[in-house]
């Protein structure tokens, strides 16, 4: 028995957390139990703190998520040591988990010195920008004081990377990350006591535009929308073994220059020349101060500075080029086999003031030359200019990104070579894997690897629709679909904490309480105003839900709650007399494939239908959640108007047959899946309409982002779970694998982003990288894999496996803030053979699919106990998905493996997947 890690506050286990987020940081931690079952009965959290007598809080819980601070609020800069001890039930002693420590960070204003710093002058926003270099030098040892703890506390109004002493600080990219700067601003803290030196010392800064001055938004953008001015602020406090603190801030005393970047830019790319390079200006004895000039003090933001909660943009992935051609025109291009969001890194030889290209792009045209006409007017190239001087020239691009898979290289030198001194640099925000899954169908398996690349490219600080066009917004209708499979290949809970924050921030800031339609808002309001979209601002209700049932902490449902009633009281314009939505513009089902190119809202479901659909699914969301957070008022008012809100959508959209209005896949597919329809005869007529307009379209998928998430769920909840399989399985045009065909390496915007002729679809919004309709892999993961969190946080676990179409095995694998969750099971030789694992503190149920029935042999491994019987559980209510009678299998944790006799059958109902998300009562 062990206590494996201890998390603080959303973030990856550690030995020490620099700068804590928060003042009373939760705390979870993990267990690795050594017998079966194991449940934890009690806990004690041991807080050693300076100048504090050593507290020990003993509990009486099994909780071990996102568990309360149990102290005093954390000062800043203060340094606290943690310990946890568990026991389970019978136990007698405890178990301790190794000490690990949580710093604060800066949490008052006045713990700040620094002020904001830039470059003298005025800048002409008119052209291209070049970077900014500031430095500073300072000198350490007086009196032989030794260093005892370095914290730097930096972060700017822009981009930045900072050098000391000639290295790097860091290795995060695009710092201090994308919010909304008028409300929060993140800071980044390190630990640089390695980095500094005895006597002279030299801080250095790059300062980019970034998202804060750069041209951001489609249809041409702004630039400056936060400010004309960028800034660097920087605090770095030396702390002796002697107790005194040196301090060295931003202020007037540091130098500007520019230097070899002339501009960098997020959309267009980079231009480097070498030739300005400036040789040592980071490092003590540099010599070259004559170009350097005064620097000026900006004011201090009135934003707050805040400590991330979710980690930062790193380079996760280098990749080599697999192959390089030369299209019918003449030109080199490189092909890294793989749609990635990242840049280059390069290692030419040639002479000086030999000027190289790169331009970028996701595809090539079908005449073999690469596609920039989808970039729209984002150029995606960059310029190196080189030095000379015969040696290699090592050179990556500093402030700006891309998403390619092919890129032009022009002017490449002669002395090099494409294929082995070019190399793609993957970035993302770092988030932890969590999810994996695996079958026996390799198609299958390229599409969940597109999804997860998807996901890669479009997580870059906040959760992106695209990452290469001019576009890159933290659309609010794209994660909403696509959160339960993001929170599942990812532990993203941090990132999207923070994202809900500045959505709940930009929402307060509108007269009637609608939130923005992409976060942070920077979409010109006389272009594109702020209209009330049904999906798109839902996010405000379903990301919060989401986040708690998959990770468990119901502080998101708090700190969102105000967010959540103000969407749906205030926001939301209403028909007096129904309290449906009034008839305004809708996305509604956006990018259903019958839609016109150049109207993807203009689908074959009415939006209105859609937009009442998701009110009332939100407005029964926001009933449980009141639940959960203990307003039972609350829960029934929203209980009362989910139901008159029923009444009047099946009055407005539904026969007594159960047919809609819209007679569509996705209309069919959010009534039953919202459990919209009130009476048994109109469920059983729209499943079985469901059914048949699925075989009409020849299993062809007819939804967008309404009804893709939800479609192979319902078919499989109605009974219908080989109609899902073989849609999953449909090659032809528009389907999941028919991008396969094409070579797609990521999920794309249009079900039909490249035709079948081999040509680019012509409309003008056509990214190959767009993660929205990737979310038929939360239906991979629960029904072919056949897990599910049965209560928040994974606390209880559905194992429900759903074996169909030409899938005979499964593997998934998750894992949860518990520990890890595995199933795998297999049909051969007329046997189903199941392998669960179930991680300790927990429980799950299993369902067997109904092929599986009749004498089972029961394997037991390792910790999983010496018998294993069926508990009396709930009976299973019949429904198209199981048998009625049934038993849920009840067991804990450890090893469990069964093997029964398997007989086909085309017609069964298959295991339930769909439940409700209740508070785990224990």
């Amino acid at each position: 028995m062990s206590v494996d890690s201890i998390a603080f506050h959303h973030q990856r286990p550690t030995k020490h957390l620099l700068s804590s987020p928060s003042k009373s940081p939760t705390l979870s931690w993990k267990t690795t139990p050594s017998k079966s079952d194991w449940h934890q009965r009690t806990y004690q959290i041991r807080l050693d703190r300076p100048d504090w007598q050593p507290t020990t809080y003993y509990v009486n819980s099994a909780a071990s998520v996102a568990v309360t601070w149990p102290g005093a609020d954390i000062s800043s800069r203060e340094i606290v040591k943690v310990k946890v001890a568990v026991r389970g039930a019978g136990e007698e002693e405890d178990i301790w988990s190794e000490e690990v420590g949580v710093e604060g960070g800066l949490f008052e204003r006045d713990d700040w010195s620094a002020v904001p710093i830039c470059a003298v002058g005025e800048v002409d926003l008119s052209g291209r920008v070049p970077a900014t270099l500031l430095r500073k030098e300072f000198t350490l040892g007086d009196g032989g004081k030794l260093i005892k703890r370095a914290r730097l506390y930096v972060t700017a109004l822009g981009v930045y990377e900072v050098e000391i002493n000639g290295k790097k600080v860091g290795d995060e990219e695009f710092a201090p990350g994308w919010t909304s700067y008028g409300h929060r601003i993140k800071y980044q803290t390190f630990d640089v006591a390695h980095l500094l030196r005895k006597g002279q010392n030299v801080v250095g800064a790059y300062l980019g535009e970034g998202w804060y001055r750069g041209r951001i938004g489609f249809e041409g953008g702004r630039t400056a929308i936060y400010g004309k001015d960028t800034g660097l602020i920087f605090q770095l406090e030396i702390t002796h073994e002697d107790g005194t603190v040196t301090r060295v801030v931003s202020d007037d005393s540091w130098e500007a220059s520019t230097g070899a970047i002339l501009y960098s830019e997020i959309y267009d790319g980079e231009l480097y020349d070498a030739r300005l390079e400036k040789p040592g200006w980071s490092s003590p004895g540099y010599t070259g101060c004559g170009d350097w000039s005064a620097v000026r003090e900006l004011p201090f933001p009135t934003a707050d500075l805040v400590s991330p909660t979710g980690p930062p943009v790193r380079c996760t992935e280098i990749r080599a080029p697999v192959k390089v051609f030369t299209t019918p025109s003449g030109k080199s291009v490189v092909d890294f086999g793989q749609n990635l969001v990242g840049r280059l890194r390069i290692k030419p030889r040639g002479s000086a003031g030999h000027k190289i290209t790169f331009i970028h792009t996701e595809v090539l045209e079908k005449s073999g030359e690469v596609a920039t006409r989808p970039l729209r007017a984002a150029q995606c190239t960059d310029h190196y200019i080189m030095k000379g001087g015969g040696g290699p020239e090592i050179y990556e691009p500093k402030f700006t990104f891309h998403g390619f898979r092919y890129v032009q290289v022009d002017n490449w030198p002669a002395g090099s070579s494409l294929l082995e001194d070019v190399e793609a640099r993957v970035l993302h925000t770092d988030m932890q894997r969590t999810g994996w899954f695996s079958c026996s169908n390799n198609l299958i398996n390229r599409l969940h690897r597109n999804v997860v690349w998807g996901m890669r490219g479009n997580f870059l600080e906040i959760p992106t629709d695209c990452p290469q066009r001019d576009e890159r917004l933290g659309w609010t209708g794209d994660i909403h679909v696509f959160s339960e499979t993001a929170s599942f290949l990812y532990d993203c809970s941090g990132m999207l904490q923070g994202w809900l924050q500045d959505l709940a921030f930009e929402q307060m800031d509108n007269d009637n309480r609608v939130p923005p339609l992409v976060v942070p808002d920077v979409i010109d309001p006389a272009k594109f105003p702020r209209l009330p979209q049904a999906i798109w601002q839902d996010v405000a209700i379903v990301l919060p839900w989401v986040l708690y049932t998959r990770f468990g902490d119901v502080n998101i449902l708090y700190s969102q709650l105000t967010s959540m009633k103000s969407w749906l009281s205030s926001g939301i314009p209403r028909d007096p007399a129904t309290g449906l939505w009034s008839k305004t513009f809708q996305f509604g089902d956006w990018l259903d494939p019958s839609a016109p190119g150049d109207a993807p809202q203009d689908g074959c479901t009415d939006p209105m239908l859609v937009a009442n659909a998701f009110l009332i699914h939100v407005t029964d969301l926001l009933s449980q959640i009141s639940t959960v957070l203990g307003d039972p008022d609350a829960a029934t008012a929203y209980a009362a108007s989910a139901s008159a809100l029923r009444q009047a959508f099946n009055h407005e959209y539904v026969t007594p047959a159960g047919r809609l209005s819209s007679d569509s896949q996705t209309a069919y597919v959010l009534a039953l899946r919202f459990s919209i329809l009130p009476t048994p005869a109109q469920v059983e007529g729209a499943s079985k309409r469901l059914a048949e307009v699925v075989q009409k379209s020849k299993f062809r998928i007819a939804t967008g982002f309404a009804g893709t998430p939800y479609i192979l769920p319902t078919l499989t909840t109605t009974g219908n779970r080989q109609l899902a399989y073989r849609m999953l399985h449909e090659r032809g045009c528009p389907s999941w694998l028919y991008p396969l065909q094409h070579d797609a390496t990521t999920v794309w915007e249009r079900w039909d982003g490249i035709l079948p002729d081999g040509s680019i679809n012509p409309a003008e919004m056509t990214s190959f990288n767009h993660y929205a309709l990737g979310a038929v892999a939360e239906w991979m993961h629960a029904s072919i894999g056949g897990i599910a969190p049965a209560a928040p946080g994974w606390k209880k676990i559905w194992v429900a496996p759903v074996p169909g179409g030409e899938v005979s095995w499964a593997e998934v694998r998750f894992l949860s803030v518990y520990g890890e969750v595995y199933v795998r099971w297999e049909i051969k030789d007329a046997r189903f053979r199941l392998e669960v694992r179930i991680p300790g503190n927990t429980s799950a149920g299993i369902v067997f699919p109904r092929g599986a029935r009749g004498e089972e042999v029961l394997i037991v491994e390792e910790n999983a106990g010496s018998e294993l019987e069926e508990e009396e559980g709930e009976d299973v209510e019949e429904a198209g998905d199981r048998d009625a009678g049934e038993k849920v299998l009840e067991v804990g944790s450890g090893i469990h493996v069964f093997d029964r006799p398997w007989k086909e059958d085309t017609d069964w109902p298959p295991a339930l997947l769909s439940h409700p998300y209740m508070p785990d009562k224990e």
